[in-house]
C-alpha cells in the first residue's frame, strides 16, 4: 500500500471544508516527499527540532503545523516559518509565541487546545481558563499572534459514544465562542479534532481540520 494511494483515498473521502494535516512525525523526508509529490502541502510535526530540520530540507511551499505540546524555550526555533501552532494551552505560551513572531516580523496563527478527554494526561484549557484567557488584558494586546480556532483530543478509547460526546462538547464550546470572539487577534474559524482512528466521527461532529498520520504513512 503506497503513501500516495493512502493519501488520495483519504482526501477523496473528506468533505471540501475539511483540511487534512499529514502527521509526519518520526517519518523520513523521503516519505514526506512521496506525500508532497501526491499533492499534500500541510504537514504536522510534534517536535520542533525535527520540524525545523525537515523545513530546511523540503520545498518552501509547505505549511508546517506544530501539533505537539510546545515548550516555551523552543518556540524561537520555529517562529520564522511555522504556519499554525495547534496546542496552545496557556497565556504564557501565547506571550512567547507573540514575542518570537514579533522578532521575525510576522503574525503566527494559533489554535487554543481545550481539554475534553477524561484522561488527565492530555493537555488543554478548561472552559473557565479559556474564557479568562480570551478576556484578559494581556491577551488583547498581543498583536503578533492570531487565534484562528480551537483544538481538542478525545480520550483514547474504543467507546465511540464517549468520543462522540467529547467531540460534540468541543463543538458546542466553539459554537458559543465563534460569533462573539471577533477581534484583531482572534477569529475562530478552525475546529481541529480527529486523528487516524476517529476522524470520520470528528467530521460528523463538526471538525474542519483532521490530523492523520498512520493511515497515510503506515504505523510507526
Amino acid at each position: 500500500m503506497s503513501i500516495k494511494k493512502n493519501l488520495l483515498e483519504i482526501k477523496s473521502s473528506l468533505p471540501e471544508n475539511v483540511t487534512l494535516v499529514a502527521v509526519s512525525k518520526t517519518k523520513p523526508v523521503s516519505d514526506l516527499m512521496e506525500a508532497y509529490e501526491a499533492g499534500q502541502r500541510i504537514f504536522g510535526e510534534n517536535k520542533i527540532q525535527e520540524m525545523a530540520e525537515k523545513f530546511e530540507q523540503m520545498p518552501k511551499d509547505i505549511e508546517w503545523h506544530m501539533i505537539g505540546h510546545v515548550q516555551t524555550n523552543k518556540v524561537k526555533f520555529m517562529a520564522s516559518f511555522v504556519r499554525l501552532v495547534h496546542g496552545v494551552d496557556s497565556l504564557k505560551l501565547l506571550e512567547e509565541i507573540n514575542k518570537q513572531a514579533l522578532k521575525n516580523n510576522r503574525v503566527i496563527d494559533c489554535l487554543l487546545q481545550i481539554h475534553i478527554a477524561e484522561e488527565e494526561t492530555k493537555f488543554g484549557l478548561n472552559e473557565t481558563e479559556l474564557n479568562d484567557l480570551l478576556q484578559s488584558e494581556i491577551f488583547k494586546k498581543l498583536q503578533n499572534i492570531k487565534i484562528t480556532g480551537l483544538m481538542g483530543m478525545a480520550t483514547f478509547t474504543d467507546n465511540q459514544e464517549q468520543i462522540k460526546k467529547e467531540f460534540l462538547h468541543l463543538k458546542s464550546i466553539f459554537n458559543s465562542l465563534a460569533p462573539t470572539q471577533k477581534s484583531e487577534n482572534c477569529n475562530l474559524k478552525t475546529l481541529s479534532m480527529g486523528m487516524s482512528g476517529d476522524y470520520q466521527l470528528a467530521i460528523d461532529c463538526g471538525s474542519t481540520m483532521v490530523r492523520i498520520g498512520s493511515s497515510i504513512f503506515g504505523t510507526r
